[in-house]
């Protein structure tokens, strides 16, 4: 930078004297330019030193002013000595046709008026680097910030993630209570060797807040096999998925409370046989996912605000979290009878 800056400074000089007539040799006036501004190079880090350290932006200005005083003092005699035996040693303007003056006669002349400019030069220095550490401390609070934001999202998406797990448990040892109830031991200890397996599987999963589509699958199908134990013949599941979506990543256990709303309101009210569908497809480069049933369909009124269910309120969150408002979720009833939940997200690949 210094160097630029003295490259700079010399040419103005050098072709304004050649329009004059007067023909000084460039390589002499731009190596004077560029010397006595590199000067400044290594007064450059102490300056920055005493910038931070005696800060003239706190409370103790005077105190500190009393530090930088003679420092500058010091960087200007300092400066003015060296500039003055570059000046002697180059000789760029060749004595303007003077005999050449010893170094202590130019010096000492060079002085009072050198205090002005460096002083400018001092003071630009400080408030270049008091530029850039304010830029770099709001970069930090702009980075920390970020950086807060995301673990509170993360935060709230194992909150709401963890809030699944009891509520799922809690049910399915219900079921199996209710088994025990009516006596039905072999379908309770089947029941109950199915929920080990998907126990398992959700603690293998359990710190990943998004998975493959055929990895969500293979979890509710392990889901349904324990709900075909408590259903029997009164529960049919549908499944029609699009190979292209196999790989796809969905937040984990998005499906697990849909298809529990499904299998309580669609098929645990009725006597007769029930179907619980889960579908997928790709749609405008979007991944929609569908869960329904056949059952009794939604009341007259019903609003997903106003619902009490742990399940899809969670769902709902969740989706708000991962996409923000780069996705759908829709609740409605089917024309055939039932009703029919429809996420459409993002349609990411694992990396």
């Amino acid at each position: 930078m210094w160097a630029v800056l003295g490259l700079i400074y010399a040419g103005p000089i050098y072709f304004g004297m050649r329009a004059e007539g007067m023909d000084h040799a460039a390589w002499r006036v731009f190596s004077w330019g560029i010397l006595i501004w590199l000067v400044w190079a290594p007064l450059t880090p102490v300056i920055i030193w005493l910038a931070r350290h005696y800060s003239l932006l706190d409370g103790a200005l005077k105190r500190n002013l009393l530090v930088h005083l003679p420092a500058f003092l010091a960087m200007s005699v300092l400066h003015t000595a060296a500039t003055t035996v570059i000046m002697l040693s180059i000789d760029p303007f060749d004595s303007l046709g003077e005999s050449p003056k010893a170094f202590w006669p130019r010096f000492v002349s060079r002085v009072p008026g050198s205090f002005g400019s460096d002083l400018l030069i001092y003071g630009g220095v400080i408030g270049i680097c008091y530029a850039f550490d304010y830029y770099r401390k709001y970069r930090e609070r702009e980075v920390m910030a970020t950086r807060l934001e995301a673990q509170l999202a993360q935060a709230q998406l194992d909150a709401l993630r963890m809030q699944l797990h009891p509520h799922f448990l809690f049910n399915t040892l219900n079921s199996i209570a209710g088994l025990v109830r009516d006596n039905n031991n072999k379908a309770a200890v089947s029941m109950l060797v199915g929920l080990s397996d998907l126990l398992r599987h959700t603690l293998e999963h359990s710190s990943r807040q998004e998975v493959e589509l055929r990895e969500e699958l293979n979890f509710i199908k392990l889901y349904l096999s324990i709900q075909q134990t408590r259903f029997s013949d009164r529960l049919r599941t549908e499944f029609d998925i699009d190979p292209a979506t196999a790989t796809a990543l969905v937040p984990n256990l998005i499906l697990q409370p849909l298809t529990e709303n499904a299998l309580r309101h669609g098929i645990a009210n009725s006597a007769e046989t029930g179907v619980v569908g889960i579908s997928s497809k790709v749609q405008n480069g979007h991944l929609r996912l569908m869960v329904y049933d056949n059952g009794a369909g939604l009341r007259d009124g019903w609003q997903l605000k106003g619902s009490a269910g742990i399940g899809l309120a969670n769902t709902a969150a969740r989706l708000q979290q991962l996409y923000d408002d780069n996705h759908q979720f829709d609740i409605r009833n089917r024309d055939s009878g039932g009703v029919e939940v429809m996420i459409v997200m993002p349609l990411r690949g694992a990396s």
